[in-house]
């Protein structure tokens, strides 16, 4: 069934993306949690035009996205941790945690857009996330957990 997301889902698509997916999974989950229409001609025309109109802004929003990927670049970002005395997390550090980190050197980044690349943050060390800042702009991050 060909359908019209109107938000990002992780592994599926971005807002405004036509996708094709199983019966089931549009009718039974897409279509009751409001975050996607099905794809008919008049829908398609609809989508074709509002996309036209809004490429400018769309443009604006990868410029400043892009912006904020090439500033976090350079930046080292440290979260604290509480940990034992040979270096292991009390718990382990969650994007939340990384974003929080991320906030207080002046991004406002949720922390849905931020993955992070190892399975596990159980010990001090140096980690890699990856931040989806817009459909075309990925970064990735290099953060380091500290002991507090």
């Amino acid at each position: 069934m060909e359908i019209i997301l109107k938000e990002d889902i992780n592994n599926l698509g971005y807002k405004n993306d036509v996708v094709n997916v199983k019966n089931g999974y549009a009718n039974n989950f897409l279509f009751p949690k409001g975050v996607a229409i099905r794809a008919t001609k008049s829908a398609k025309k609809v989508l074709e035009e509002n996309l036209k109109q809004r490429a400018h802004k769309e443009e604006k929003l990868r410029v400043d996205a892009q912006a904020i990927a090439d500033s976090l670049q350079n930046k080292e970002v440290k979260v604290g941790a509480k940990t034992s005395s040979k270096g292991k997390i009390f718990g382990s550090v969650t994007n939340i945690q990384l974003a929080d980190a991320i906030n207080k050197k002046g991004f406002d980044i949720d922390r849905k857009k931020i993955s992070i690349v190892q399975k596990e943050v159980k010990e001090i060390g140096k980690y890699q996330a990856l931040i989806k800042l817009h459909r075309d702009v990925k970064v990735e991050l290099e953060f380091e957990v500290v002991s507090e």
